[in-house]
């Protein structure tokens, strides 16, 4: 197993003993039955399936397209291999979950991710199965790969997903540092560079009337730069009531899982409103 799948692994167990710990990692406020086996499914097919055929993929597909580029950008140097990274790769898939909260079939696709009522590391790797197939992203990392950048994307991909676990979490890593006033420059620039649980789960809150929420926008994974850059931004160091979503029918396991194969529902159910003290994100 590389290290960086090790230190990923590392890092995502941190979280989830955190939150294990602090906020019942196995019994959320709110989950059903569904739930559970939405995550296990769709994590199980992302890291078994999908995402190594993908990177596998785009490699050999650029291969038989460009056989004289393999490794051709090995010696560019670690700050335009970077740059790539972030272009390619990180603004690339800012650009998709954005357009995944756009076009209805590609809400579809992602409603699963947005379904739980809670925040947890559960839901770093919960989508359609189809979602992660056609990510943009994916394909391009493989082909940065092909071009000889994989020394590079092996620290890049374990920073990613220590900032997307992080941000996940219900365990707040952010919320006991904006109250230490001589630390407040810093979490200013912090909060506008990448992805932290407030700006996070603003993101995923329920109800559009709630201050803290902000649905349409917040769609930075590792970079909240984008969000800032692009016109999305929405910061204000609170954290929602409430989580999912809200005016829309339930979704069955088989819509979560594999829409379109499994229809849409279309007939809405009211949505109980929760009182304000109803569960947000947990002080770390």
């Amino acid at each position: 197993m590389p290290s960086s799948t090790l230190a990923i692994v590392a890092i995502y167990l941190g979280f989830a003993l955190l939150e294990l710990w602090r906020s019942n990692l196995f019994r959320k406020t709110e989950q059903t039955r569904d739930d559970g086996i939405v995550e296990a499914v769709s994590m199980t097919v992302l890291l078994a399936v999908t995402q190594p055929a993908i990177l596998l993929g785009s490699a050999t597909l650029a291969g038989w397209l460009a056989p004289q580029w393999e490794g051709a950008l090995a010696d560019i140097g670690l700050p335009a291999t970077l740059g790539l990274f972030l272009l390619l790769d990180d603004m690339v898939q800012y650009w998709w979950h954005r357009a995944s909260h756009t076009f209805p079939w590609l809400y579809n696709l992602h409603r699963a991710h947005h379904n739980a009522r809670y925040m947890s590391v559960r839901l770093v790797y919960r989508n359609n199965v189809l979602y992660y197939a056609m990510m943009p992203n994916l394909w391009t990392s493989g082909v940065l790969i092909y071009l000889g950048l994989g020394w590079v994307y092996a620290g890049y991909v374990v920073a990613k997903m220590l900032v997307i676990i992080g941000a996940h979490s219900d365990v707040a890593w952010d919320r006991p540092l904006y109250a230490i006033r001589w630390l407040s420059p810093l979490m200013w620039v912090v909060e506008r560079t990448i992805s932290t649980p407030a700006t996070h789960h603003a993101h995923h809150g329920r109800h559009a009337d709630d201050p803290a929420v902000h649905y349409k926008g917040n769609y930075g994974n590792m970079l909240f730069l984008w969000d800032v850059l692009f016109g999305t931004a929405h910061i204000t160091r609170g954290y929602p009531r409430s989580y999912g979503v809200e005016n829309l029918a339930p979704a069955s396991l088989g819509q979560q899982l594999l829409w379109p194969i499994f229809p849409e529902r279309k007939a809405a159910e009211p949505a109980p409103r929760e009182p304000a003290q109803a569960t947000g994100g947990a002080a770390a």
